[in-house]
C-alpha cells in the first residue's frame, strides 16, 4: 500500500479519483511522513487502544493509526472522500469508516460500541474552524476518554495551554485544562499540507484528568461565568459579569464576592487561575 504521507502519492490519489478540495470542510492533506509519525509517538497508540479519527480525508494519518491500534474507527464528513478512504485502506480489517458529521454524533454511544472495554484515544487533523467545538464536545461527551491528539492552528494550540496573565489565556484555556493535561508535541509549517494553509499548525496532545483538578458544584454554571469574564475582557472582573444578561448577577454582588475571595476589585478575568474561578463560581451560585 502506497505510503499517502509521501506528497506525489497524495496527488496521485486525488487526480485519480478526480476529487477537488472543498474548502467548506476546511480540507488541508498532511503531506509529511515525519509529522505523522510525531503524531502516533504522541498519541501513544498501542494495540490496547480503540482509536477515533477525525477527519481521515484520504486516509493518510488512519493507515499509520491502522498499524499501530487495535481498532480504528474513522469519521468523515466529506462524502465523496468516502470512496477514496474505502480504496487506501482496504489492505487494513481493524479500520472502520462512518460517513457522519461528529457534532452531530452520540460518541459514548459509538464508545460502547467500538471500544468494549479498551482505552479510548481520539487523533485528529482538525478543520480549523471547528477545532474548539470538536474538542469541547469530545471532552463532554462523557465517553471513557484517555487522551485527544489533534493538530490545531499554533494559536489555538498556544491558547490551549496558556495560563493565567498570558495574552493567550481565555475561556478555551481554562476549559481544556479543566478536562485535560495540555502540550505541545509538534509546530507544523505550511508547507506540511496540501493545499498549504495560510497560517502555522501544532500538534496538542490533551492527556485527560483521571478526575478534574478542581472541585465546583456546578462546572456549567462556572463556565458561564468564564464566558463572561473573557466576552469583555479589557473590562474589570465585576463590570464583565454585571453586564452579561444570561447571568443576573449585579456588579454589586460580584465586586463582594472578589472581596471575599481578597481579589482587588479592579481584577480582570484573565488574572484568575482555575481554582479561583471555581471558588467564585461557588460563592456567587
Amino acid at each position: 500500500m502506497a505510503d499517502l504521507g509521501i506528497p506525489h502519492n497524495t496527488i496521485e490519489v486525488l487526480q485519480r479519483h478526480n476529487f477537488t478540495i472543498q474548502k467548506k470542510f476546511g480540507q488541508n492533506f498532511l503531506i509529511d511522513p515525519r509529522v505523522l509519525e510525531k503524531i502516533i509517538r504522541a498519541a501513544d497508540i498501542t494495540e490496547e487502544d480503540w482509536v477515533l479519527e477525525i477527519g481521515p480525508g484520504i486516509g493518510t494519518m488512519t493507515q499509520y493509526l491502522a498499524e499501530q491500534a487495535g481498532e480504528v474507527t474513522a469519521v468523515e464528513i466529506d462524502r465523496c472522500l468516502i470512496p477514496i478512504l474505502e480504496e487506501t485502506l482496504s489492505a487494513y480489517s481493524n479500520v472502520t469508516i462512518i460517513n457522519a458529521d461528529i457534532l452531530k454524533m452520540d460518541l459514548k454511544e459509538l464508545a460502547e460500541e467500538k471500544a468494549k472495554g479498551r482505552s479510548v484515544k481520539v487523533v485528529a487533523n482538525l478543520p480549523y474552524y471547528i477545532t474548539t467545538p470538536i474538542v469541547m464536545g469530545l471532552f463532554e461527551s462523557h465517553m471513557p476518554l484517555k487522551s485527544v491528539t489533534v493538530m490545531v492552528q499554533k494559536e489555538v494550540a498556544d491558547r490551549m495551554q496558556a495560563g493565567p496573565g498570558s495574552k493567550d489565556y481565555g475561556a478555551l484555556s481554562l476549559a481544556v485544562q479543566y478536562y485535560a493535561w495540555p502540550e505541545i508535541a509538534a509546530n507544523v509549517p505550511p508547507n506540511c499540507f496540501l493545499p498549504r494553509p495560510n497560517v502555522g499548525s501544532a500538534v496538542i496532545r490533551l492527556l485527560r484528568h483521571e478526575s478534574a483538578p478542581v472541585k465546583v458544584r456546578d462546572e456549567k454554571k462556572m463556565f458561564r461565568i468564564i464566558r463572561a469574564a473573557f466576552n469583555q475582557r479589557r473590562k474589570t472582573l465585576a463590570n464583565s459579569l454585571g453586564n452579561a444578561p444570561d447571568l443576573g448577577i449585579s456588579k454589586e454582588r460580584a465586586a463582594s464576592a472578589l472581596e471575599e475571595l481578597q481579589l482587588p476589585p479592579a481584577v480582570r478575568g484573565e488574572a484568575l487561575s482555575l481554582e479561583q474561578f471555581a471558588a467564585l463560581s461557588d460563592l456567587l451560585w
